[in-house]
C-alpha cells in the first residue's frame, strides 16, 4: 500500500504541472505580445503626430530652409477676395513682402495676382507697403503676374508693382468702387407687414433696406463712393504714371481682357511666373514665401468656433425645469 502511495504522489502531478507550464507560457506569450503592440501603437501614434507637427510647420520650414548665396526669384501668392479674414489679407502678404527683403537671396519678387478684388482698406495697405519697399530698396525689383483676373482691388496693389504682366485672355481693370444690397419695402406693402423702427439719430437707419430710399441719403453714400473712386484712380496713376493711355473708359468700372490691358497701358507685357523670373528677373529660381495658415491653426479655429457656437446655443436654447 505504501509503495502504491508513493507511486500515485509521483505520477499523478505530472499533467498538473504541464497544464500551469502551459498556461504561464502561455501567459508569458501573450504579454510579449500585448507589449509589441503597444510599442507598436505607441510609435505610430508618435509617427502620426510627428507628420502633423511637419505639416503644422510646413511653410515655416520652406521658407526658412533656403540654400545661403544662393539667389531666387520670391513669388508672392494675391488669390482669393482680398479681406482681412482671408488668406489674402493685408497683414500676411506684407509680412510676406517683407521676408522677401529681408532675405539677402532675394533678387525680385513676383506677385501673383489672381482675384476679383476686396477691401479698398487691405488693398490701400498692401499698395502702400509696395511703395514704401520701392522707395527704401530700390534696387529689388516687384513685378506682377496676373492669373485668370486681377479686377478693382486687386488691380489697386498691383498697380504699385514696377511692372504688370499678363496672359492674353486674363480679365483686368475694374477701376470703380461697388456698393450695393435689397429693398423689402413693397414686399412688405404686399404681405401687410408693417416695419416698426426706431432710432436716436436722424440717420442711424441709413441705407436699411425695409424702409424707403431718401434722396439726401443716397446722395450722402454716392458722395462717399466717389472720394474712394477717386482714391483708387489715384493710386493707379502715381503707380502707372505715363503708361496709361486716355481713355474717357478707363476708370469708369469696366473690365478689360490682358491683350486689351497691354495696349490701355494698365499691363505692359505677356508672361508667366515662370518667363518673368528668368527673363525679366535673371533668377530663374522661385521660393514661394507666401503666407500659409498653419494646420493647427486652422484645428485651433475652427474648434474654437464649434466651442464658441455650442456655447451660444446653450445660453440662448430653451431650458426644460
Amino acid at each position: 500500500m505504501e509503495n502504491q502511495h508513493e507511486k500515485h504522489s509521483v505520477y499523478e502531478p505530472v499533467w498538473e504541472r504541464d497544464v500551469i507550464e502551459k498556461l504561464a507560457f502561455a501567459a508569458l506569450t501573450e504579454q510579449k505580445r500585448s507589449r509589441r503592440w503597444s510599442i507598436f501603437f505607441k510609435a505610430l501614434l508618435f509617427l502620426y503626430l510627428l507628420i502633423l507637427a511637419g505639416i503644422a510647420l510646413y511653410p515655416k520650414f520652406e521658407t526658412e530652409f533656403i540654400p545661403v548665396g544662393e539667389g531666387h526669384t520670391a513669388v508672392i501668392d494675391i488669390v482669393g477676395m482680398i479681406a482681412e479674414d482671408t488668406p489674402a489679407n493685408a497683414e500676411d502678404i506684407i509680412g510676406s513682402l517683407r521676408e522677401a527683403v529681408k532675405d539677402p537671396n532675394t533678387k525680385g519678387i513676383i506677385l501673383y495676382a489672381n482675384s476679383p478684388g476686396g477691401s479698398p482698406v487691405q488693398s490701400g495697405y498692401i499698395y502702400d507697403e509696395i511703395r514704401k519697399i520701392k522707395k527704401e530698396h530700390s534696387h529689388l525689383p516687384i513685378y506682377s503676374v496676373v492669373g485668370d483676373t486681377c479686377a478693382s482691388g486687386c488691380y489697386y496693389v498691383v498697380s504699385a508693382t514696377d511692372k504688370i504682366f499678363v496672359n492674353q485672355a486674363s480679365l483686368l481693370g475694374s477701376i470703380g468702387v461697388l456698393m450695393n444690397g435689397f429693398g423689402f419695402v413693397d414686399a412688405m406693402q404686399k404681405l401687410g407687414v408693417e416695419r416698426r423702427l426706431m432710432t436716436a439719430g436722424e440717420h442711424k437707419a441709413l441705407l436699411d433696406p425695409f424702409s424707403p430710399q431718401r434722396a439726401d441719403e443716397n446722395q450722402h453714400m454716392q458722395t462717399l463712393l466717389s472720394q474712394v473712386h477717386q482714391q483708387f484712380i489715384t493710386a493707379v496713376k502715381t503707380g502707372r504714371g505715363d503708361r496709361l493711355k486716355e481713355s474717357p473708359e478707363l476708370f469708369s468700372g469696366l473690365v478689360w481682357t490682358g491683350e486689351m490691358g497691354v495696349k490701355l497701358g494698365l499691363a505692359d507685357g505677356f508672361g508667366t511666373q515662370d518667363s518673368v523670373a528668368e527673363e525679366v528677373v535673371g533668377v530663374k529660381k522661385r521660393v514661394d514665401l507666401t503666407r500659409k495658415e498653419r494646420l493647427l491653426d486652422r484645428l485651433a479655429g475652427k474648434f474654437g468656433a464649434s466651442f464658441g457656437h455650442v456655447f451660444a446655443n446653450l445660453l440662448v436654447s430653451p431650458k426644460l425645469n
